[in-house]
């Protein structure tokens, strides 16, 4: 079982994406089983930003001196044999997810939970560095997507 503790920054998330944290409690359970982490209990921290708060993130831990859309922090700890994860941090830009601006709450929600999926996988060692890797990252992405698709309705 994946646990989400959702926190926000950036006042703007609340008038677009309402009850976020069981939003992003609803995606993980609706994950493919492979991702379900059975027996276990997983925890992530989602942070939801903006781009200034991004990338003074950005700059200290990745020494990229500009904002993006998402980023991802694994805790790398061996926590194999353990009941109890903690896969990481995922930080997820307002500004960015909201361009065009002025989107639809409904594609600022189906934009957000790709970003996420996409930042779950950075946690799990998933990367797109090289072409092989970004594919399976990819299709993977597309697979959990296609899972949680009937949230957007």
């Amino acid at each position: 079982m994946i646990k989400v503790n959702v926190l926000s920054e950036e006042n703007s998330w609340s008038k677009k994406i309402r009850k976020k944290e069981i939003l992003f409690n609803q995606v993980c359970q609706n994950f493919p089983r492979k991702f379900q982490f059975h027996n276990k209990k997983v925890y992530i921290t989602l942070l939801l930003s903006n781009n200034k708060n991004i990338k003074i993130l950005n700059k200290k831990f990745r020494k990229k001196n500009n904002h993006t859309d998402i980023l991802s922090f694994p805790f790398n700890s061996k926590q194999k044999d353990t009941k109890e994860v903690y896969l990481g941090d995922i930080i997820i830009s307002f500004n960015y997810v909201n361009k065009p601006r002025n989107l639809s709450s409904n594609e600022i929600k189906k934009k957000t939970i790709k970003l996420f999926i996409h930042g779950f996988l950075h946690l799990l060692g998933y990367n797109h560095i090289k072409l092989k890797e970004y594919k399976k990252m990819f299709n993977e992405e597309k697979q959990i997507f296609a899972s949680i698709k009937k949230l957007l309705n």
